[in-house]
């Protein structure tokens, strides 16, 4: 078959597949035979610049229209699009593109004044060049040609328990399962559109232009404006965000969202204030559980005062052993890309009967509805972006006045749950001092320090001082205990 985006070009050539921002002027539209002709076009250029079947490419940029195309282009020419948060610091995306044997990579125009020194530095990765036009030189439209809806298509990134990033391989097949479930509960059709608010490099934002591609629905591409702003400008019938974005929303402008016909709500637990606002103004909202692994979402109900997320989708399923989810189906992932291997080598650990355990921890109501209970390892969400403790505190041990760190998740009115750090410093550093030495001047030194290494919403919001007389029976700093610690010293829950 063909890819599905240029199926629903021949199906309906004259859908509206993409509404762009274009400045003072509003907005601008493209639809999916324009849009499937721009994609054929960039799959030529990339040939020409030495892309062959088998190659990696990464994309460090922003959403746009040059990185949407060249997903699908990537798709067509039997290549891997890897696309890298252009948030993470030049030297983390060097390591990952290394990591990973990227062939070439692509960067935007908004991050290449940053990255492109050092990468052309230390990578020996070609630079790609992406153009995006209707411009066909031959005249004669081009033709699609079929493709292994089985094969590797992309890479998302997504962090194990030490915090290092996995590279999650997914299939075309995986997504068009996860488009075809999703619709059961959330409808989309033709002449709906989707606001593109989360960014490709995470599997909710390329779920979104699958979901939209498949049901030949538009594609919203977010603007500058505020959210709100866009909103109340531009009819927006599908929504994803998290729960900071909405409360946002809420406060500036409720009438914002009178468009909407479905709201999925994700990034964490969803406060009571909000469910009770939503109810009022009569929104369709969906909450999810989901992950990487699966595509995306696994498990969807109406959002509920009872908290629970539902039940499995079609093409998923879910299983609880000892209170641990494990899940399998047509969404589950081709499995983890092997490091530093030029070959296609995926890692996946599952159990004899094709099972893939989550490491998260649930429970299931009579009904038969997940309740989410947290995460057996130590990762929690903050405003929709996980955040894994071992990350952050081997870049504050990284700095040579800190001897030991404990990162844990404190609450939030805003973002639900924020980084918070436990600081034992060297008594014989010199600068930042030992004990509690946690000055305005030392925590901004720390943060100058340690955002070279990790990007910037990883770092800690709030700093404490290493208790004191906390002793172990092991040679393992008791984390437990010195996290319920400082929790009680200074009464957090």
């Amino acid at each position: 078959m063909i890819s599905p985006l240029h199926q629903t070009a021949i199906d309906h050539p004259d859908a509206v597949a993409i509404v762009l921002p274009n400045g003072t002027a509003g907005t601008s539209q493209i639809s999916y035979i324009e849009l499937s002709q721009m994609i054929l076009l960039l799959a030529q250029q990339l040939s020409a610049q030495g892309v062959v079947k088998g190659h990696r490419i990464a994309s460090i940029s922003h959403n746009n229209l040059e990185m949407i195309c060249l997903y699908w282009a990537c798709i067509d020419l039997g290549t891997l699009f890897v696309p890298i948060s252009p948030r993470f610091p030049a030297i983390q995306v060097s390591q990952l593109c290394q990591r990973f044997n990227i062939n070439s990579y692509w960067l935007d125009q908004q991050v290449a004044s940053a990255m492109e020194q050092p990468l052309t530095q230390q990578l020996s990765a070609a630079k790609l060049t992406v153009n995006v036009n209707t411009q066909n030189n031959n005249q004669a439209p081009l033709r699609a040609s079929p493709v292994d809806v089985r094969a590797a298509v992309n890479v998302i990134l997504t962090s194990g328990s030490t915090g290092t990033p996995k590279g999650v391989v997914h299939s075309l097949s995986n997504h068009i399962a996860s488009a075809k479930g999703s619709a059961v509960n959330i409808v989309l059709n033709e002449g709906d559109s989707w606001l593109l608010s989360l960014p490709l490099f995470h599997i909710g934002g390329l779920a979104i232009v699958n979901r939209c591609a498949i049901a030949a629905a538009t594609l919203i591409m977010s603007s500058s404006k505020p959210l709100t702003e866009q909103l109340t400008q531009t009819p927006i019938s599908h929504l994803s965000l998290v729960s900071a974005q909405l409360s946002q929303i809420l406060n500036e402008d409720p009438d914002a969202l009178q468009h909407v016909k479905a709201l999925l709500l994700g990034g964490g637990a969803i406060d009571a204030d909000l469910v009770s606002s939503l109810e009022k103004l009569n929104i369709n909202a969906f909450c999810s559980y989901g992950m990487s692994e699966m595509s995306s979402q696994i498990t969807t109900a109406a959002i509920n005062t009872q908290h629970h997320l539902g039940t499995a989708l079609p093409q998923r399923q879910l299983k609880l052993i000892d209170g641990v989810i494990w899940v399998k189906g047509p969404c589950l992932f081709l499995g983890y890309l092997s490091d530093e291997s030029t070959s296609l080598k995926l890692e996946k650990t599952l159990d004899n009967d094709g099972w893939f355990c989550t490491q998260d921890q649930g429970r299931l109501d009579p009904q038969g509805n997940l309740h989410l209970l947290g995460r057996v390892d130590n990762m929690f969400i903050c405003g929709g972006e996980n955040i894994h403790p071992e990350e952050i505190e081997a870049a504050l041990r990284a700095h040579p006045d800190i001897a030991q760190a404990i990162v844990f998740p404190q609450h939030d009115a805003k973002f639900s749950l924020l980084p918070a750090a436990i600081i034992q410093f060297n008594t014989t550093g010199s600068g930042s001092g030992s004990g509690s030495g946690l000055s305005v001047e030392t925590i901004t030194e720390i943060e100058t320090t340690i955002t070279t290494n990790i990007a910037r919403f990883k770092r800690p919001r709030h700093y404490y001082a290493w208790p004191d007389n906390i002793e172990s029976a092991s040679l393992k700093t008791p984390r437990k205990q010195i996290i319920a610690a400082i929790k009680a010293q200074y009464n957090l829950d």
